[in-house]
Parts: C-alpha cells; structure tokens; sequence
C-alpha cells in the first residue's frame, strides 16, 4: 500500500478516537452535545480531517471508494462543515457519530491491518 495512504489511514483512526475521547468518562448525550460549542467544534474538525483524508485517499487510489462505506458522503459532510458551516445540523452530527462511526472505525483498522 502507498506510504501515503497508510498514513492517511492512521489520521482518520487518530480523529475517531479523538471523536471517542471526547465522550469517554460520559455516556453519550445529545442534549449536553448540543449545549457545548466546543465540544460540537472539536468533533466537526475531527469530521473535517476524516474527510479530507478519504478525499485524498480516493484521489490516489480509486479503488478504496468501494472499501470505505459512504466515502463520498464523508467527503461531502466535509465539505458541508467546511463552506456551508452556518447551514450545521447538530442532530445531522450527532446521527453520523451514533449510528456510522463505529463502522467507519472497524473499516479503517481493517484496512490499515491489510496493509
């Protein structure tokens, strides 16, 4: 595998743990989520950097747009936070981080394995 890509890999498993560290002595909350602007901030960054590492990652090798689930959808949620940041959905963030990172999780660490 591309030195690049591998590295790019271990960003996106960085961000979801970072992501993960954020609620680790809590129980995850929407409504206390909702309430911390920092909190909502930092995980939005982490949604950027997962973004643009899959957004390089398919650049180089088209082929992991199949191995990563939703890669164009990561992409576009990127792109969301990054120029339409007035146009945020807390509850759109809070769904992708109940219902899709652990997948997104599991498909990283499998990949970076594979290398």
């Amino acid at each position: 595998m591309d030195e690049r890509i591998l590295k790019w890999l271990f960003d996106i498993k960085m961000a979801i743990d970072e992501i993960d560290s954020y609620f680790e002595n809590e129980q995850k909350d929407f409504f206390k989520y909702r309430k911390n602007l920092m909190l909502k901030r930092a995980v939005e960054r982490d949604l950027e950097i997962i973004g643009e590492a899959i957004n390089r990652i398919i650049t180089r090798d088209k082929d992991f747009e199949t191995k990563i689930t939703n890669a164009r959808a990561i992409i576009g949620l990127r792109n969301q936070v990054i120029h339409a940041y007035d146009n945020i959905s807390d509850e759109n963030i809070w769904s992708i981080l109940i219902n899709h990172l652990l997948e997104l999780k599991s498909e990283i660490d499998n990949l970076i394995v594979e290398q």
